[in-house]
């Protein structure tokens, strides 16, 4: 009997054994499998900045240099009066373009105009012969270059081109880009970024105190290489005490910083075009802390378990030792039943609280997405604000001017032009009524459930929104609505908001363009109707089609959108039970397509 009760727990102690000699790298690997994938992540982010931030200004150098002033100015560096015209133009394109300089240069390396010919540290008279960006360019290549300004000992990349005329090159062009404002968007992250050469040196990091340094030795064949073009300048270089090594299968740096070694995940990803690495570093403190919790948990739950069949067997060899008593038996197994009961009651009363839990979780979701909705048309309104306001001042300035000369009339006994500047008064007013009713009625949080909805009254009051809007954009908006299309299935206001975002994303993207015509057509297929929204733009490029309902992505500039309207109405279409897609039309242009269920009878007959 001693043998039987001994034998399951020398097993469980030899599955501790092998857990703790084991164990602890397969739980590692599991949660470096997370954090490698989280790193990775954050790596992408990385690099799609930085191949984003560059590629702005990769092709401009090239249009630069073909311009009439550079031309002539290449031709005679020494003339004082195209020096002056050249300056003024590069600082004013370096404004527009917000990049860091722009200079030119003669085929001996002497820079004869730049953008900043006018502050302390101008590149005018400055010899850059010596920089790699310079030597490809003078052979007819375009170049590409990131190093330490040596005048201005300011950090940039640069992109040179060669000034070409008739086959023969004259001189170089170069754009110096800023990179600071995407290495601040790395500070205060649980993660460390940092961009490093082919030399190994730090050149861009979230730890200002390990720019410059280098995670690879200094010896002397990459010192000579980094001073040859002085991409450094004058900045110190140093090594940063770093060992390499393995944990859970994975490669790992532990850095000494500030005296304390810290061991880092270590992901990375080149960047060729650039000749950049760009390197991801996660603290592994928090994966040993999970592995050793895990593996404590497991010996803890083992030795419960072992503990447990102690008691089971001796238990098991009491009962055998009184088998004849079979009344203590049966007020054990009532027993039992009591204990299963109780944690059945346990377990129903727990899946009741996540019932719970789960459907607060559901309504505050909801909540949330009707707050989002309204902070989009919100954005909305805040970015037609202007063309509103010119549209709400002008019938002002109009009724004030009637009601001045309504009082010179009635002075001079002409009451029926008077009466006739009243009337006129008057009907402005309506009109700025009608503008602030339907912005009141947009901009208020819908309540509303799905029933049947007019197209043709929700077009009216979507026009009165845009209205202002297409007049900014000197755009012509064309509506062929199908007779047939009695009704929809939806929500007034939400559909109105939907045609909102739709036809002012149309309106910038014809503003400025030759033909400006937007297009909305409905027409009915079957038990769907088909509203589609058409412009004459540029159209949607594949790479942004795939991503173009994501919240928050926006092709517009700074402060011209939250990229959350596209967003909101793909989510609004598909509550309404239709959908929302785009294509390229083949004549040019894009085409929003609005897929909607024909409100039914029952619907129709309510809704009289």
């Amino acid at each position: 009997m001693r043998y039987r009760i001994l034998l399951p727990l020398v097993a469980l102690a030899a599955i501790g054994l092998a857990l703790v000699l084991k164990g602890g790298d397969i739980v590692a690997r599991g949660y470096m499998n997370e954090a490698e994938v989280q790193a990775g992540t954050t790596l992408r982010l990385a690099v799609s900045a930085l191949d984003g931030h560059l590629k702005r200004y990769e092709a401009l150098p090239a249009l630069i240099a073909d311009q009439n002033n550079i031309e002539a100015l290449i031709f005679d560096p020494k003339n004082q009066g195209l020096r002056a015209r050249t300056n003024a133009y590069l600082k004013e394109i370096n404004a527009l373009l917000k990049s860091s300089d722009i200079y030119v240069m003669t085929m001996e390396g002497e820079t004869i105009a730049a953008s900043n010919y006018d502050s302390p540290v101008s590149f005018v008279g400055e010899n850059f012969i010596y920089r790699p960006y310079f030597l490809e360019a003078a052979k007819g290549r375009q170049s590409r270059f990131y190093a330490l300004g040596t005048t201005s000992l300011k950090r940039g990349y640069y992109f040179g081109s060669p000034i070409e005329i008739d086959g023969i090159i004259y001189g170089v062009i170069v754009f110096k880009v800023d990179i600071d404002s995407i290495e601040a968007s790395w500070s205060g992250g649980d993660d460390r970024i940092f961009v490093s050469d082919p030399e190994g040196i730090i050149f861009m990091t979230g730890s200002p105190e390990w720019l410059y340094a280098s995670i690879l030795p200094l010896t002397p064949d990459r010192i000579a290489r980094t001073e040859a073009s002085r991409r450094y300048a004058d900045a110190k270089l140093r090594e940063l005490p770093v060992r390499h090594g393995t944990f859970a299968d994975r490669n790992v740096m532990t850095i000494a910083d500030g005296g304390v070694a810290k061991e880092y995940l270590v992901v990375s990803q080149p960047m060729p075009e650039a000749g950049w690495t760009v390197n991801v570093l996660m603290d592994t403190s928090s994966v040993h802390k999970q592995a050793t919790t895990t593996i404590v948990a497991v010996l803890l739950m083992l030795c419960l378990a072992g503990l447990a069949i102690a008691i089971f067997m001796q238990r098991r060899a009491r009962l055998d030792e009184r088998m004849q008593l079979q009344a203590e038996a049966r007020n054990e197994l009532e027993r039992r039943v009591a204990e299963r009961t109780a944690d059945l009651a346990r377990v129903n009363s727990r899946i009741e609280e996540e019932i719970a839990e789960r459907r607060l979780t559901e309504q505050r979701l909801r909540q949330t997405q009707a707050d989002l909705i309204q902070a989009g048309k919100l954005a909305g309104l805040g970015q037609m604000s202007a063309a509103l306001s010119h549209e709400l001042n002008q019938p002002l300035a109009a009724a004030k001017t009637y009601a001045e000369t309504t009082g010179v009339l009635i002075d001079l006994g002409r009451t029926e032009e008077a009466r006739d500047n009243v009337k006129r008064i008057s009907a402005l007013i309506d009109r700025m009524a009608s503008i602030s009713k339907h912005l009141r009625n947009f901009a208020r949080k819908p309540n509303e459930k799905l029933g049947p909805v007019a197209l043709d009254d929700v077009m009216r009051d979507t026009l009165e929104i845009v209205a202002a809007r297409l007049k900014a954009a000197d755009a012509e908006l064309e509506i062929e609505i199908d007779p047939a299309v009695k009704a929809v299935k939806a929500g007034a206001v939400r559909l109105q908001q939907v045609l909102v975002n739709i036809i002012t994303n149309a309106a910038d993207a014809v503003e400025g363009l030759d033909d400006r015509r937007i297009t909305v057509s409905a027409a009915v297929h079957g038990d769907k109707v088909m509203v589609s929204v058409r412009d004459r733009g540029p159209g949607v490029a594949a790479a942004i089609r795939e991503r173009i309902f994501d919240p928050f992505f926006t092709t517009k500039g700074v402060g011209k959108g939250l990229g959350l309207g596209l967003s909101i109405s793909y989510n609004i279409v598909k509550d309404f039970g239709g959908s929302l897609s785009v294509a390229d039309h083949p004549e040019g242009g894009a085409v929003f397509m609005i897929e909607l269920d024909v409100a039914d009878g029952n619907l129709l007959e309510a809704a009289e």
